[in-house]
């Protein structure tokens, strides 16, 4: 039964009434809601006890409970006949009650569902047939399609590692319940949602173009048809087989999964019946065609993206993973033991402009070493902890059997299993592992000894294999017969394999648009792809799309002693500050430097060239504390440290002679959680370059004054009361799927001071109840700072997909804005909460003379044609790339209280990813968004705790 009033507060005030009197903030008897199942816990009130009042009469009431004798306690309050004009909220306050917040009756009766939700899409007869299912332990098999679950799944699917692509997120290349489908309506549910705005107009216009190419489509319907069998057939490719016997009738032009039948013409009956024979046993089936609806074109989208990836089959590709690739054209690396294969990423969806086919170039890089040759080199550098080393360098990466092209997430590594080891073949025999590879992909296993991979399935697929009544089945891989996929951590930290793989990887935008290009040639040169094409009456534009866009106006960049100097074309401004001061200066008077004794000479150095560069940019430097070390090993630093650390130090340095993640996180961990002070550490090849010495130390310096406190440059940003929030996620493979939120929050007026917190999610536990802490301790620390509480506030939430976006419009801005009643009943800030998705498919070319592309210039914004028809989005090229193509970020305005305009959303966006202090130019995201990435990110990998709170005020992570 819904509240009474908007949102149930009448129900939920008239609950207070039946509660003894308690202090504002603290706890309830009794939960108003449940997390796990939505549901209030209290009853709604009775017919007789309807409030006939607001908020205000209801305090009345209340007021004269607390008056009445103990001896009149069941005695009924009089209801004051008078309409009170206020909304009693504050007075009810006054009384000794806590406050509620908007809605949280009816928010605790009945869930909060996705729009739109559906269950999962079926295959198609041209995807590839699963494998039979083997029970507890599996070799290998298909990878199913997510299904779309309840709030509570939802939000703990929200915290695995979410992506922005573009491209159906269907496993194997199947198109999830959100691909294929218009982007979801706004929930009634959600209050303060604006349509989508006109596009913005501020900045110069510019000639572009985007990676979409137009569709045309025919104005015919496509049918749908549901097919039945007589008695019921479980093989799939059985039931499509014997629909097929019948091409004479239902076409070959056809769609057919199984059960959902897509054919471009109508059979003429309601129900159509045909008799099959299986050849098996030689007996009678019918199959029964039933029609059930006719779709138009604009709802074809999943059928649509199932035909063009029938045309990358046809045209030979093979498909890893979600994309599609060339394995022909493959470059190989020798040198660092890799190859790349080129390949497409192919995607239609409806958009403002239309329906469009989203294309472009995509790489796999992969291993030419097994997971097996891997592991003997771990056991190579260190027997002790080999199995240690294999978990954190193996767990949680992507492999892919070459016998299948399939890519599986390996979750775990069984030490106790081997190829010898037995599991349950679908015909209830007892098989080993190496026998089965041999039977079926004719692979003999060498290494008997080795353990086996473990990949367990999707929630999803837990959960039907749960409907089945079967036990849970987790995939087992062979290590000799599974190589990774993508880079690891020290592939990406080696600037070698990096620089190689570029050459191949990343192409120019010239060189982009030829690929797509080539693309389109392909489909046209091949009979079978076109007739796949035109059977569907899909007819494709001849190149990619014209956008007009616009250029927003170069940023001014104010240092200190009043310096100011423009951003420049390139967004780059790391010249102009070398010749200034900063904005607000620490000194360091009292600070140590540690080094081993080989490194002592560059340790030297480095402090040498501190003395110059500091005074120049306003900063102070005395001569720090210096020790040295006989040897480097992490409990040599470590114990120094604990002894020498005390209330005035300011800052230790440590400069290491290699990198080691074991060291570093020791490092770390002492300076960010045991002993909380502002750390330093230094690589010494890094300060070992006298050419370059100069320029790294001020670098250095810049984040050493970052770190103490101090400010750097700042921009003009004339909104007042406003706080900007970044959020960002960082899951943690190695700790059974821990994710850690963290939360930064501006201070101030021009957006130079930050406030940091972070939060832990373990599995089963809903992340949002950990960011509501953090922004609520965000608030307090603000109005400690200003002395008031900020009018406006915009969440710039990353690290959230396409699947999750009205899950945060709903779900999360619920909560958000359940933390401003902490703060009285009259606070209700104006909130925005803008999706920040930098993992997306999206290019954005300048065209140049003679159709020529290349990359636009930093401030490029698109907030038409290419956007989704149905949120407000844009997308914003924040930064300047002198290598490749650039990538725009995608900016989704998903709920939104505020008068900002279009135009000034944008400029905002645009104006924070100047403010990021740990490189002089702009970067991909607003500077909350990285500042969040770069915390959570060290406390995920390095601290795994939280760090102190005497930190939070300082950009300690950098």
């Amino acid at each position: 039964m819904a509240g009474y009033g908007r949102g149930g507060r009448g129900a939920a005030l008239f609950k207070l009434l039946e509660e003894p009197p308690r202090a504002p903030g603290a706890q309830a008897r009794e939960s108003e809601t449940s997390a796990e199942t939505g549901q209030q816990r209290s009853s709604p009130p009775q017919p007789g006890h309807v409030p006939t009042g607001r908020g205000q009469h209801l305090a009345q009431l209340y007021q004269q409970m607390q008056q009445a004798k103990p001896g009149e306690a069941g005695a009924a309050p009089q209801a004051s006949p008078s309409r009170p004009a206020g909304r009693g909220l504050a007075a009810l306050g006054a009384a000794g009650a806590a406050p509620f917040g908007r809605g949280i009756a009816a928010l605790g009766q009945q869930p909060v569902s996705r729009p739109g939700a559906t269950p999962s899409p079926p295959r198609l007869s041209d995807s590839p047939p699963q494998e039979s299912q083997v029970q507890k332990v599996t070799p290998h098999h298909g990878q199913g399609d997510d299904q779309t679950a309840g709030v509570t799944q939802q939000m703990g699917k929200m915290t695995v590692g979410a992506n922005g692509h573009i491209s159906p997120p269907g496993r194997n290349g199947h198109v999830s319940p959100q691909e294929g489908k218009k982007t979801p309506e706004y929930s009634a549910g959600v209050t303060h949602m604006k349509p989508k705005p006109e596009p913005g107009t501020a900045g110069k216009p510019f000639q572009a173009a985007a990676n979409y190419i137009r569709i045309q489509v025919p104005d015919h319907a496509i049918w749908q048809y549901h097919v039945s069998y007589d008695p019921p057939i479980d093989n799939r490719r059985l039931c499509i087989r014997l629909l097929y016997e019948h091409s004479e009738v239902i076409g070959r032009v056809r769609a057919f999964d199984g059960a959902i039948l897509y054919l471009p013409k109508d059979l003429g009956n309601k129900v159509t019946t045909f008799k099959s024979i299986r050849r098996s046993d030689e007996r009678e089936i019918t199959v029964k065609v039933q029609q059930t609806r006719t779709l138009e074109s604009k709802d074809c989208v999943q059928l649509f993206n199932i035909i063009f990836r029938r045309v990358l089959k046809i045209l030979d590709m093979k498909q890893v993973g979600r994309h599609y690739y060339i394995p022909g054209r493959s470059v190989p690396i020798p040198q660092h033991k890799l190859e790349v294969w080129p390949g497409y990423i192919v995607a239609v969806q409806e958009y403002s402009g239309g329906l469009m086919l989203h294309t472009d170039a995509s790489h796999k890089v992969l291993s030419n070493e097994t997971v097996l040759e891997q592991m003997r080199e771990l056991y190579r550098r260190n027997k002790n902890t080999f199995k240690e080393e294999c978990t954190r360098h193996i767990v949680g990466t992507i492999v892919m059997t070459r016998y299948n092209n399939r890519t599986y997430r390996v979750d775990d590594i069984a030490w106790d299993k081997n190829p010898m080891s037995t599991f349950q073949y679908h015909n209830s025999e007892e098989m080993t592992f190496a026998d089965y590879y041999r039977k079926t992909y004719e692979k003999e296993i060498t290494d008997m000894g080795q353990p086996l991979l473990i990949s367990r399935p999707k929630k999803s697929e837990q959960r039907e294999q749960q409907k089945r009544g079967g036990g849970l089945e987790v995939i087992c891989l062979i290590p000799e017969l599974a190589c990774t996929t993508g880079l690891s951590d020290d592939m990406r930290a080696d600037f070698r394999v990096m620089k190689d793989l570029a050459t191949h990887t990343r192409i120019t935008p010239e060189k982009r648009h030829q690929v797509m290009l080539q693309y389109l040639d392909s489909i046209r040169s091949n009979p079978d792809a076109l007739a796949e094409l035109t059977n569907w009456g899909i007819r494709l534009d001849n190149d990619i799309l014209p956008v007009n866009a616009r250029q927003l106006p170069m940023e001014k960049i104010f240092a200190g002693n009043n310096v100011s100097f423009m951003a420049g074309p390139q967004a780059d401004w790391g010249r102009d500050l070398g010749r200034a001061r900063v904005l607000t200066p620490v000194n360091l008077n009292h600070w140590m430097v540690i080094a081993t004794k080989r490194d002592s000479s560059k340790a030297q150095e480095f402090l040498n060239t501190m003395s110059k560069v500091c005074p120049q940019m306003g900063i102070k430097c005395e001569m720090p504390m210096t020790f040295e070390l006989q040897d480097d090993k992490t409990q040599s630093y470590i114990s120094l440290i604990r002894d020498r650390i005390n209330p005035q130090l300011q800052l230790v340095i440590a400069i290491f002679p290699t990198s080691r993640d074991d060291r570093y996180s020791a490092f770390k961990k002492l300076c960010c959680v045991e002993a909380p002070v502002p750390s330093q550490a230094i690589i010494a090849r890094t300060i070992g370059q006298p050419q370059k010495l100069r320029s790294v130390t001020q670098k250095i310096a810049l984040q050493i004054n970052c770190k103490l406190g101090g400010d750097l440059w700042h921009l003009d940003i004339p909104l007042k009361g406003l706080m900007t929030v970044g959020i960002d996620v960082f899951h943690d493979p190695s700790r059974s799927g821990r994710s850690i939120g963290a939360v930064i929050a501006s201070m101030n007026k021009v957006m130079t001071r930050w406030y940091s917190r972070c939060c832990f999610q373990d599995p089963h536990q809903e992340l949002i109840d950990g960011l509501k802490m953090c922004l609520t301790a965000a608030l307090k620390k603000y109005h400690d700072v200003n002395h008031e509480l900020p009018g406006k506030i915009i969440i710039f939430r990353d690290g959230v997909g396409d699947g999750q976006l009205a899950v945060v419009a709903e779900y999360e801005q619920a909560q958000f804005t359940s933390c401003f009643a902490q703060f009285g009943a009259d606070y209700m800030p104006k909130l925005s909460i803008v999706v920040v998705q930098k993992r997306i498919n999206t290019r954005i070319f300048g065209v140049l003379q003679g159709s020529r592309m290349d990359n636009p210039p930093p401030g490029v914004v698109v907030d038409h044609t290419i956007t989704r028809r149905d949120w407000y989005d844009f997308f914003l090229v924040s930064q300047h790339v002198r290598q490749g193509t650039v990538s725009p970020t995608h900016y989704v305005v998903v709920y939104d209280t505020s008068t900002l305009k279009p135009d000034h959303m944008q400029r905002l966006a645009y104006k924070l990813t100047h403010m990021y202090y740990n490189w002089p130019g702009t970067v991909r995201v607003p500077a909350p968004c990285q500042y969040a990435h770069k915390l959570a990110y060290l406390v995920g990998q390095s601290l795994h705790k939280e760090p102190s709170l005497e930190l939070s005020d300082r950009l300690f992570y950098l």
